[in-house]
């Protein structure tokens, strides 16, 4: 059987684009079964669906999901009842358990054959009558899915198509409701209180709140939400990046033991690379080349996987919680200010990940310019390959303040978002914020085989990424920074190399950003270029710039080269600016304008450029 995932909506009415196309995949592939999943503890507001979903002429099945959520509320369903009243197969599932996986797949199996005509709850309200003449008629013309297509041609969601019947069915209807929409989904939701409702007993005070309304008393709190939300994210930094947990002198944090694990095997293979090498009698351009080009610059970025995957550890248990959704609700009120809505904020969280993927699920927001404004502004949501970059300078220059330094990097993102969201809604982009309703889910205990399903694909994109993109680009950065234009090897990482020239060549534009002064302010220049194929190359560059095989070493070179100023200004720059061709890629798929593509480009660096230098000469007047 082929199983075809659709968006998940609450209705077909073609509002957004997951809704258009869920209603046009039903009305034009004629799927042999639908399953339609519906939140058991959320009942009246899934059975909208449910009752549209019934027109159709295709077998139904409700998988009736959260089911185990039910005890927790003191709530019980009938769910024999409930199918009988429904007309089609109940069948009660809990998705985070997987159970009732198997009987709801044979149900599937068993009904694929049938046949099944459409009926619509609305037969017995006071629009019924002209729903049967308009479904009668398109039968009559071989139309598919005549009752539900009839429904949708009446509320004004499918044109009439210059049928002078179905239009005098819809001129009469209008003048006798004021609001068709409106008027049909009242008597959806007539029908839905009186005669589905009553299945679903809940065995509590209509004052008392569910636990999950509690903790949402709390952190959803109008002044304290956004304050926990960032104390959160303080902790997770904390454990991840700091020197000492809690501060307690000789206890070093979960993150910090994890880096020094690390830094111990890659300086384990580079000893043992380096011997063996020697034993063969290797000749010095081998030697730098495996060494200090592809262990240097691999191992750099290697080195501090383990720290970003306990954060992404750490994010993925506030995902799977629930906690996550009540983010967007409490960032809905800042996000409306520069016209986006919470809505906006889930592909923008998605940026914390990949900027690729956040920037892909732009496509379900309602309108063009929401859907622009948040593809400008996902790069200043930090995503995981830009955590190197960060770990590396909390290593060399941050070690007592690395957890408050990483923090403030994630906030002047957040902040970046914030004022360039105003500014472009005040200039370029001026329609109001669309309306924006977010279903809270009931907090629950993450799974732990969740857990490892999310780890596991961060950490076999960032060994793919390793082996392919990064290796093949210190191989280059190492051959470019040892030979000259005339192809003669050079002193290792010097001026004269081809790499020194070119970053010697288009360095002045970063003076002013602290970063690229002296003799070697091509090297951090450089790094900034190669980081546009993929951040995670910004580490590996430095690592063959500075570092080879020793990540003690290394850490040194990068605390001798830039000044604490310096290296705020680089790592901010490197966090708002173009974040990589991948990235650029969606952008150009997404856009589908090329003058918003290269407006989007040219204005993500000369953020960068202006916050860095801001951020640069603050810096600087405070140390």
């Amino acid at each position: 059987m082929d199983i075809i995932d659709l968006p998940g909506i609450y209705s077909l009415s073609p509002y957004t684009p997951e809704e258009v196309i869920a209603r046009d995949y039903i009305l034009k592939e004629a799927p042999d079964v639908i399953i339609n999943i519906v939140d058991a503890t959320n009942l009246e507001r899934n059975l909208y669906l449910t009752t549209q979903l019934l027109e159709a002429d295709c077998p139904l099945i409700v998988a009736l999901n959260m089911t185990d959520q039910l005890s927790k509320q003191n709530a019980s369903l009938d769910d024999q009842g409930f199918g009988q009243a429904l007309g089609v197969p109940v069948v009660p599932i809990s998705a985070l358990h997987a159970t009732g996986m198997r009987q709801l797949m044979e149900t599937a199996l068993s009904l694929a054959d049938a046949k099944r005509t459409g009926r619509s709850v609305l037969a017995a309200s006071p629009v019924g009558t002209d729903i049967s003449k308009a479904a009668a008629h398109l039968a009559a013309k071989s139309v598919g899915h005549p009752m539900l297509s009839a429904v949708k041609i009446l509320e004004g969601d499918l044109p009439v198509g210059g049928d002078a019947v179905l239009d005098g069915i819809r001129s009469g209807l209008a003048q006798r409701f004021e609001d068709l929409e409106a008027t049909f989904a009242d008597l959806r939701y007539q029908y839905i209180t009186k005669h589905y409702s009553p299945f679903l007993k809940r065995e509590m005070r209509a004052d008392e709140m569910t636990h999950s309304e509690k903790v949402d008393a709390v952190l959803t709190h109008k002044i304290l939400g956004i304050p926990i939300f960032f104390l959160f994210m303080y902790f997770i930094f904390h454990v991840t990046f700091g020197e000492n947990l809690f501060g307690i002198e000789g206890l070093p944090s979960p993150g910090g033991l994890l880096q020094a694990g690390a830094e111990q095997l890659m300086t384990w293979l580079s000893e043992g690379v380096s011997a063996l090498l020697t034993a063969s009698g290797a000749s010095d351009w081998a030697f730098g080349l495996v060494v200090d080009g592809m262990i240097g610059g691999v191992g750099a970025v290697l080195s501090f996987v383990p720290q970003i995957m306990l954060v992404f550890l750490f994010l993925s248990i506030l995902e799977d919680s629930g906690y996550m959704a009540r983010a967007a609700f409490l960032m809905d009120r800042l996000l409306r200010r520069f016209g986006l809505t919470g809505r906006s904020f889930m592909p923008m969280l998605m940026g914390f990940g990949c900027s690729v993927p956040s920037i892909l699920a732009t496509r379900t927001l309602d309108s063009d310019k929401d859907r622009r404004l948040t593809m400008i502004l996902i790069p200043y949501m930090s995503c995981g390959a830009k955590m190197p970059i960060y770990a590396l300078f909390a290593a060399a220059l941050f070690k007592e303040k690395s957890d408050l330094m990483v923090l403030g990097i994630y906030t002047v993102g957040i902040v970046s978002a914030v004022l360039s969201g105003i500014l472009l809604t005040k200039t370029v982009f001026r329609d109001k914020a669309s309306p924006f309703i977010l279903e809270l889910p009931a907090y629950r205990m993450p799974r732990l085989r969740n857990l490892l399903l999310h780890l596991w694909e961060k950490l076999k994109g960032y060994i793919i990424r390793a082996g392919t993109v990064i290796l093949a680009s210190t191989i280059v950065i190492w051959l470019l920074a040892n030979f000259d234009l005339s192809l003669r090897m050079v002193e290792a990482n010097s001026a004269g190399s081809i790499l020194g020239v070119l970053g010697s060549a288009v360095k002045t534009v970063f003076v002013p950003l602290g970063f690229a002064n002296g003799a070697d302010g091509w090297k951090a220049v450089v790094a900034i270029l190669t980081g546009l194929i993929a951040k995670e190359a910004v580490v590996s560059t430095l690592g063959v710039l500075y570092g080879g095989g020793n990540e003690e070493a290394f850490a040194g070179a990068i605390a001798a080269a830039f000044s604490v100023p310096a290296a705020l200004a680089f790592m901010v720059f490197n966090l708002l600016t173009v974040p990589c061709m991948a990235a650029v890629s969606a952008l150009v798929s997404e856009m589908r304008s090329a003058r918003w593509t290269w407006f989007t480009v040219a204005f993500w660096i000369m953020v960068a450029w202006l916050v860095s230098f801001a951020v640069f000469y603050a810096a600087k007047s405070f140390a």
